[in-house]
């Protein structure tokens, strides 16, 4: 796979890096190979702990490309979930029977925050790790699950603040809202997820797998949560209005290595 690479230190740990230069962009390709992904974790009785990282330290996933045309994830066939094929990914990982982490070094905005809210477990360098839901400040509400994942996770009205105020979190707020598990130094962040992973990575695997039945119908949404939500996405980035602006943020350096992706909390805001 080209942009989404697996190695297996052990049997029962998997590490995947996310590479697709230059703002590790999310889109078709990317899903397709998540599609490979989810399948052969399902399929595989050893694999106890997924990680998933970045090959690019400024940039976890910077958000969905807004250029992508969507044809080769259309062509899939329809995953077991009956879903958009990205949010089938999404809710695929949320329910393997394996502990998944985003290990968040850099930015992850958008499609890129809702990925790591669809795994079990989300640690975030302090200094590096920035996290958002920036979709508002265009005109269109979040589309793959944020509305539905995050409310359980920090409450109804840190929810509303994190996807009505499209602002920035740095790793240390987004660990007091509960947005990620910790905020761990950056100098430490590598050893520290390593050691957690290998930890749980010793256990049994059939007792992750029971503890995830227990847990998931408590804490995860329910499949019908997601369609509306993605259609309202869809019709809303067809207004005007809309491409408007997002025309202007391509103007900007939108999707370029530069200062509008590394401050797109600031420079999006409408005044």
């Amino acid at each position: 796979m080209a942009q989404v690479k697996v190695t297996k230190p052990s049997p029962s740990l998997w590490r995947v890096s996310f590479d697709n230069p230059p703002v590790n962009l999310v889109g078709s390709q990317m899903v397709l190979e998540l599609r490979s992904l989810v399948e052969a974790a399902e399929a595989d009785p050893d694999v106890t702990v997924i990680v998933f990282e970045s090959a690019n330290p400024d940039y976890f996933l910077a958000h969905w490309d807004l250029a992508d045309d969507g044809a080769p994830q259309e062509a899939l066939p329809a995953g077991p979930t009956g879903q958009h094929p990205f949010v089938d990914a999404l809710i695929r990982i949320s329910r393997l029977p394996v502990v998944t982490v985003s290990a968040i070094r850099g930015r992850a905005r958008g499609a890129g925050s809702e990925f790591v809210l669809a795994t079990d477990v989300r640690f975030a360098s302090r200094e590096k790790a920035v996290l958002g839901q920036f979709e508002m400040t265009t005109g269109v509400g979040p589309g793959a699950g944020a509305p539905a994942r995050l409310p359980r996770l920090v409450g109804r009205g840190r929810a509303i603040e994190i996807l009505a105020g499209a602002e920035d979190f740095g790793g240390d707020l987004a660990e007091r809202y509960g947005y990620v598990n910790r905020a761990v130094p950056d100098a430490e962040f590598e050893d520290f997820v390593t050691a957690f992973a290998q930890r749980v990575a010793r256990f049994d695997r059939r007792g992750v797998e029971e503890l995830k039945q227990w847990v998931n119908p408590l804490t995860l949404p329910d499949d019908e949560e997601f369609p509306p939500q993605l259609r309202a996405f869809f019709e809303a980035v067809q207004r005007p209005e809309v491409m408007a602006r997002v025309r202007w943020l391509f103007e900007q350096g939108l999707q370029q290595a530069g200062p509008t992706e590394e401050r797109l909390g600031e420079v999006i805001a409408p005044e």
